[in-house]
């Protein structure tokens, strides 16, 4: 691979001005198709095969009238009493009556036709059915929903609409620019040369704007949830400013060689390139691994990051080699350029002092002398304090995002405080028990047996009457529970009210709502959490096996990978369950996890975990096979890599922290834990575990059995292949 890569890397620089010219092509003909075919994204997480999604499709195709997105408008008097005069019920009346005329609502429920309205007569809740499902709610819909009682407000009453139909995409502002603006800084510190920085963010940015107007075009004829591109975003850019980083500073190093800007880039993308193509195929089979757990939503989820990533890995081996070609020997500092020019190579193929010579005073060196000094302490430390990060991932907890941790002053978080102020928690958090018999009077015998199980039911605060659908076999309850939708309590009382109900007889009976197909959605993904991680594990220790050639190193990457992954989750939870430091990452209110975050985790921290264990390992092997000793090329492969591993997770962890500062909890969660894992891993793991315990297993860290090295195909990450190919050419100078 590593002489397949270096040809495409000189032939990518001799015809740099086609390459540009493809790429730029590539770049407008996505974003013509994007803005042209570009479809809707779904808000709500949808199961196939739960209970709650049955009862929903079930719905859909016999109580159609049922089966849309709902609102709740919440109604504030200025003062207790007040619903019960004449004047306040005129107001109710009145706001009844526009919200019935909305466009996309079916009609409105009157509160005191129902009973809605509080004891102190100051609360009251009016329920607005819409025609479609939430997804197809139009903007235009939404606004005039979200303004509804205007005449209300001015006369001092409080009217807040709510409900699922206020679900929407999540925006991306200008918050996140920041994550790329500190990436930009990072570039130019390590190279000191902003055209090399320059280079490398453009190639970055040409990468993620190709896969994300392709996956916007693709969004047409695939259901997208709202979260997918944004993950795809986040991953494209991070691994895309990497990716080219890794290359552009192998260049900038065979230029220092004394080699001609071409021999540089092909050598640089035989080398570095073949570690990039591992590194992104490895995070490309972990996302794209989630189709294993046979969920939806998720399976586009990580599909589209997936896609993202391939275009990052192309774009570095194609678009970047082109782009350093113009820039020539530019890429490196001024005070650079002149060694670089001058640089000699010996008859033996040894490149001049003046380029060469190892910095043994560097960070890198000095840091793996002292860790492979103390590396018993250093691995005692590293795991004391991995495993205290790691003590409140037992408590974690997962759901769907829900209204009660909106951001503040958001009009769901609004409507679901002041529902909760007047009513209790339960009314956030409504569940719909469907009763679907063959016959209408197989139905009508059912729901006095479903009404009164619901009414003995430990923990159902109220349960509205039946609706029936117009033939008569589906009927339709409300079952208000007493404690909120995220509460533990109420997942018990799902569990309860399904239980219950095994004994009618003629009819089906399934329990569905927004909190219902969150608890389902949840369990699903827990459930498939451990296969995943296993799959995970076991796909980590076969790539490192073929790479490296050993036993033992990839049975410790793959626990240094279960060590992050857990410390990861542990923070996660104390900051967005528990609520500690929330006020550092502008939480507004401590909630479960997202659901699909674990799984999502896994998943992406997998690949860039393998990306520093390839990029730094790999170096100590190549000096281990050429005689050094173990505890030598530990400190070798150290010193040459720590510096770009540094770069590369600092870029990173500011571009998935960018997300830190978007309002919406989901994308903020996902942001800080990418953030949180990739520092861990980086810097507590690969930078010192990993070379504290190479040098201490010693040369046993590179033992292989020998039937096992001969089945093992050759991948030749580290260009042993290349070497051969060059062994007898002389560089070429310029």
């Amino acid at each position: 691979m590593a002489t397949l890569l270096y040809r495409l890397g000189r032939g990518a620089l001799r015809r740099r001005r086609l390459v540009v010219a493809l790429w730029l092509v590539v770049l407008v003909v996505a974003g013509l198709a994007a803005a042209t075919l570009r479809g809707p994204t779904a808000s709500n997480f949808t199961m196939p095969g739960t209970e709650s999604q049955r009862a929903l499709d079930l719905l859909a195709d016999q109580f159609p009238a049922a089966s849309g997105a709902t609102g709740t408008i919440t109604v504030k008097a200025p003062a207790d009493g007040q619903l019960g005069t004449p004047q306040g019920q005129a107001v109710v009346q009145e706001l009844v009556q526009q919200a019935s005329t909305l466009p996309g609502v079916v009609g409105a429920v009157d509160p005191f036709q129902v009973g809605a309205v509080t004891p102190n007569g100051r609360y009251a809740l009016v329920q607005v059915q819409f025609a479609t499902g939430g997804d197809d709610v139009t903007d235009a819909q939404r606004t005039a929903y979200e303004q509804v009682g205007a005449s209300a407000k001015a006369q001092g009453w409080q009217v807040a609409p709510g409900g699922e139909v206020l679900g929407g995409e999540p925006e991306i502002g200008s918050t996140e620019a920041l994550g790329v603006l500190v990436a930009a800084i990072v570039l130019i510190i390590t190279f000191g040369s902003l055209v090399a920085a320059g280079m490398t963010m453009l190639n970055a940015l040409i990468g993620v704007g190709a896969g994300m107007a392709g996956l916007f075009a693709l969004s047409g004829a695939v259901q997208l949830t709202s979260t997918a591109p944004i993950l795809a975003l986040m991953l494209g850019l991070a691994v895309g400013i990497d990716y080219s980083l890794f290359i552009t500073s192998r260049h900038r190093q065979n230029l220092l060689d004394g080699l001609s800007p071409e021999e540089a880039v092909g050598r640089a993308v035989g080398t570095a390139g073949s570690a990039v193509v591992f590194a992104g195929a490895t995070v490309v089979i972990a996302l794209a691994g989630l189709a294993v757990v046979n969920i939806p939503f998720l399976t586009v989820m990580g599909l589209a990051a997936a896609g993202t990533v391939t275009v990052a890995v192309l774009v570095a081996i194609t678009l970047q080699p082109a782009l350093l070609g113009f820039a020539g020997r530019r890429v490196l500092p001024r005070r650079l350029r002149a060694v670089a020019a001058d640089g000699t190579v010996a008859a033996d193929g040894t490149v001049a002092e003046t380029a060469t010579t190892e910095d043994q005073s560097r960070f890198g060196f000095r840091w793996a002398r002292l860790v492979t000094r103390f590396r018993v302490p250093v691995i005692l430390v590293g795991l004391l304090g991995l495993g205290l990060l790691a003590l409140p991932t037992p408590d974690m907890r997962l759901g769907l995002p829900g209204a009660a941790t909106a951001a503040v002053g958001s009009p769901a978080r609004v409507a679901n405080d002041l529902t909760t102020e007047g009513f209790g928690a339960g009314f956030t958090g409504r569940l719909a028990v469907v009763v679907a018999g063959d016959t209408p009077q197989a139905t009508s015998a059912a729901v006095p047996q479903v009404t009164a199980l619901l009414q003995r039911t430990e923990n159902v605060l109220a349960v509205a009457p039946a609706q029936l659908s117009p033939d008569g076999r589906t009927a339709l309850f409300g079952v208000i529970p007493k404690t909120g939708p995220t509460d533990e309590a109420t997942e018990t009382l799902v569990h309860d009210i399904r239980g219950s109900m095994g004994g009618i007889r003629d009819a089906d009976v399934l329990l569905t709502g927004v909190t219902a197909i969150g608890i389902d959605v949840s369990e699903k993904l827990s459930d498939a959490l451990p296969i995943y991680l296993l799959l995970v594990v076991g796909l980590s220790v076969l790539l490192l096996m073929l790479v490296f050639r050993s036993l033992l190193v990839p049975i410790k990457a793959a626990l240094g990978f279960l060590l992050t992954v857990a410390a990861t989750f542990g923070i996660t939870v104390a900051v967005f369950q528990q609520g500690h430091l929330a006020d550092l990452v502008g939480l507004d209110t401590p909630g479960p996890l997202i659901s699909f975050l674990p799984i999502l985790l896994i998943g992406i921290l997998f690949g860039l975990a393998m990306d520093y264990e390839v990029f730094l390992v790999s170096r100590m092997r190549e000096d281990f096979v050429h005689g050094k000793s173990a505890r030598q090329a530990t400190i070798s492969g150290m010193g040459h890599g720590a510096r770009v591993v540094t770069a590369a997770a600092l870029i990173m962890i500011s571009v998935f922290g960018g997300f830190v500062f978007l309002e919406d909890p989901v994308i903020k969660s996902m942001g800080f834990a990418l953030a949180i894992g990739v520092a861990i891993d980086a810097f507590v793991v690969r930078m010192t575990i990993v070379p504290a315990v190479m040098s201490l297993l010693g040369d046993r860290a590179w033992w292989l059995p020998r039937w096992l090295n001969r089945a093992l195909p050759n991948v030749d990450i580290e260009g042993e292949g290349l070497r051969t190919h060059l062994e007898d050419r002389t560089p070429t100078h310029v």
